[in-house]
């Protein structure tokens, strides 16, 4: 007997049909001898619906009030699927992020995780119930329900698998794994059998959206495998099939075989570039361009500074595309402080990435990543790197061609 839990999205919770058949699911597993506990996402669509009553009365709604209503929808989905459970003969119970209690900061609609209490969930378990707890909140130190982002229910479930040791925590998606890049780019893009916490971060960071960063963040440091997997399967498939579907999540020194050099390829269209020509060359520079940036909460990605010629440097960086014209705002009203002689930019560029623990022990993937793209005739414009990644920012217009030539050349195709 093991213990499970169980994650579904917003689409497997689409309908009251839909629902049933998470009931039949989980119900098969809790038949098969296992303890099992369910974090579902409220149904597709809800959130946003919930979301936008909230701005039709304020504008921006404030924070907390926001939390109060956007919780609502995950609060009915534990409801309706504790009645589908208990409609085919299941003892199930439901319960909200603050009955277990699920403990978070008070940073509203973006609350991080502090703390689980699993006395309640463990007697219940104990007893032989399914135990169903809404995904995407919790509750602050002084009570008031506090949510934890968009995906939020992904780190719901892990954090609740990590409390309780679980197992393995499943998380059931409209997608059957984590793949090589995405097949809509790719049509030979394949399906991974397994790939480890710091790959998979690199793809949830770079544009993968197969699972909340944050989410691959906490199953990393707590050490909670975890299995990516359809939740548009049929509910009463064989168990040990369905056990080894998917895409298991899982640690480098666990895997017996060699890794391969390259596991995915992962690509970011919301990508803009910003240079700032003719900047003094002096200490701090960088501060007085970037520190307004952070001050406007925009987020910078790849950095690169040239060498000085003359005094004068060139800064050149990146950010996301929808806060692109903000940055270049923010940097005109800054141009008496930094003194620079030009502003320029570029909203259509993308980034593409290269990842695989394989690249540790490997060498070579640098040159054949810029191989590959210079016989496409792609010009590189930035370049970064991390122990297990290289990324590259190209024009927007050669995005499709990069990742499909990239993953020919590192036959990710082949098993």
């Amino acid at each position: 007997m093991a213990l499970i839990v169980h994650k579904y999205g917003g689409t497997s919770m689409g309908s009251t049909e839909r629902i049933k058949n998470v009931a039949r699911r989980v119900a098969k597993w809790h038949d098969a001898g296992h303890q099992v506990v369910v974090v579902p996402s409220a149904m597709s669509g809800e959130t946003n619906r919930l979301i936008a009553l909230a701005k039709e009365i304020q504008n921006p709604p404030d924070p907390r009030e926001l939390d109060m209503i956007a919780s609502t929808g995950e609060q009915v989905s534990v409801g309706l699927l504790s009645m589908a459970l208990q409609a085919i003969g299941k003892d199930a119970i439901s319960y909200t992020g603050w009955q277990v209690a699920i403990k978070t900061d008070s940073a509203f609609t973006k609350a991080r995780i502090q703390s689980i209490e699993d006395g309640r969930v463990r007697e219940d378990l104990e007893k032989g119930r399914i135990v169903i707890i809404t995904g995407f909140q919790g509750v602050d130190e002084n009570d008031n329900i506090a949510t934890l982002g968009r995906g939020g229910s992904d780190t719901s479930a892990v954090a609740i698998a990590a409390a309780l040791k679980a197992d393995e925590c499943l998380i059931y998606t409209d997608v059957d794994g984590v793949y090589t890049t995405d097949p809509r780019v790719v049509s030979e893009a394949r399906r991974l059998k397994a790939i480890t916490f710091e790959e998979m971060l690199e793809l949830a960071s770079l544009g993968s959206k197969v699972l909340q960063t944050r989410s691959v963040e906490f199953a990393g440091n707590y050490r909670v495998p975890t299995r990516v997997l359809s939740s548009l399967t049929d509910p009463l498939m064989d168990l040990e099939e369905e056990a080894n579907s998917g895409t298991l999540i899982s640690f480098e020194e666990d895997t017996h075989m060699e890794q391969a050099v390259i596991s995915g390829i992962a690509f970011n269209r919301d990508e803009a570039k910003i240079t700032v020509l003719g900047v003094p060359d002096r200490p701090g520079i960088a501060y007085h361009i970037l520190g307004p940036v952070a001050e406007a909460n925009i987020e910078v990605d790849m950095i690169i500074q040239n060498q000085a010629v003359d005094g004068k440097t060139d800064f050149t960086f990146t950010v996301s595309r929808n806060d692109y014209q903000k940055a270049m705002d923010v940097l005109h009203n800054e141009k008496g402080e930094i003194g620079h002689h030009t502003l320029v930019g570029d909203a259509k560029v993308s980034k593409i990435s290269v990842v695989g623990v394989g690249m540790r022990s490997h060498v070579g993937v640098a040159s054949q990543m810029f191989k590959t793209l210079s016989e496409e005739g792609i010009n590189i414009m930035m370049i970064s790197t991390s122990e297990i990644k290289i990324s590259v920012l190209i024009d927007e217009k050669y995005m499709e061609l990069a990742v499909r030539a990239l993953h020919k050349a590192f036959e990710l195709e082949k098993a």
